[in-house]
């Protein structure tokens, strides 16, 4: 993993490669039921969809997390310290991680996204912004790995992951990737994490199938994508978003139902779709405070602190690493 400079940014490319989409789509469509992971909404398109989502009223994680960075800046500075390197796995536009920036004046920034265009688009607009900060972009699929290409050793390293994205990780899945956030920081390191809260399902539901349908959109443009870069035959028109709260699993499901019978090809293989079989093309658990708290626990990081909305809508935690169990 090499560097390449462009416009005062640092960046790494450590990008997957095709074979490893298309190797999950294919695996993932001959699996029953079928199934695609999250992840691979992120292409160029599906990342501005993406920040489309996070305006829309009916998306409460952004703006109340947005709020809490605000409300609570200098209480997090307190936390954290000064002059750290601050790592963001799943770094989109960057936008939260700018209510962080005058507070904490970290000593460098290390942006990760799976979109190479987007991320060299988000940091470069950064780095011109805060002209004073040192920023390493990385490419990489973070969920598979936490690749530091800049990593002083004695630099007290703290992890930015807000939004909702742990939510995403099946909770054996999120234990792993907390280890691998754990490992990356080292003792002594931190984590400010985004943890979407359980509440009303109908706050839920409203959140994941906004009027504008830009979520139904987002969730279709992986046909698109699975179209443009593995030759694939869906027609979008056919298959229709569905989203809905599975109380019982204390999860948000996303799916993409067909709305006939019929058989798509992808990369010169058939799949055989029934009438209102759907592709499961994310998960986005919920938790209470306590529940995330001993999650997170079983990964080495203990909870220091844990702000929250008046409504209890979504909390902002910061953890510290006392074992790392990479």
């Amino acid at each position: 993993m090499s560097p390449s400079t462009a416009n005062s940014v640092q960046f790494y490319d450590a990008h997957p490669p095709p074979t490893d989409f298309y190797a999950e789509v294919i695996k993932g469509l001959h699996a029953s039921p079928k199934q695609i992971p999250p992840k691979f909404f992120y292409d160029e398109t599906g990342s501005r969809l993406f920040d489309a989502i996070c305006d829309c009223p009916e998306y409460y994680p952004t703006r109340t997390e947005m709020l809490l960075l605000e409300r609570h800046a200098t209480e997090i500075r307190n936390l954290i310290g000064e002059d750290c390197l601050l790592i963001e796995p799943g770094s989109g536009s960057s936008q939260k991680v700018r209510l962080l920036l005058d507070a904490l004046q970290p000593a460098a920034y290390q942006p990760m996204d799976i979109s190479r265009r987007y991320l060299i688009e988000a940091a470069q607009n950064l780095a011109a912004d805060y002209p004073w900060l040192d920023v390493y972009a990385v490419c990489s699929d973070f969920t598979s790995e936490l690749p530091l290409p800049f990593s002083p050793p004695h630099r007290h390293k703290v992890a930015f992951f807000p939004g909702s994205s742990i939510g995403n990780f099946e909770p054996v899945d999120a234990v792993r990737f907390l280890q691998r956030i754990a490992a990356a920081v080292g003792p002594g390191g931190g984590l400010l994490i985004g943890v979407d809260l359980k509440k009303d399902p109908q706050i839920l539901h409203d959140a994941y199938n906004d009027a504008a349908g830009i979520t139904a959109d987002f969730n279709l443009n992986l046909l698109t994508r699975i179209n443009r870069e593995l030759d694939g035959e869906f027609d979008p028109a056919t298959f229709r978003h569905h989203a809905f709260y599975n109380e019982a699993l204390g999860r948000i499901e996303m799916h993409l139902h067909s709305k006939t019978h019929q058989t798509v090809s992808v990369a010169q293989q058939a799949f055989r779709f029934e009438c209102d079989e759907s592709i499961h093309t994310e998960c986005s658990y919920k938790y209470t405070i306590g529940e995330f708290a001993r999650l997170a626990g079983k990964s080495g990081l203990q909870l220091q602190q844990a702000w929250t909305d008046e409504q209890n809508l979504f909390s902002l935690q910061f953890y510290q690493v006392t074992t790392t169990r990479a």
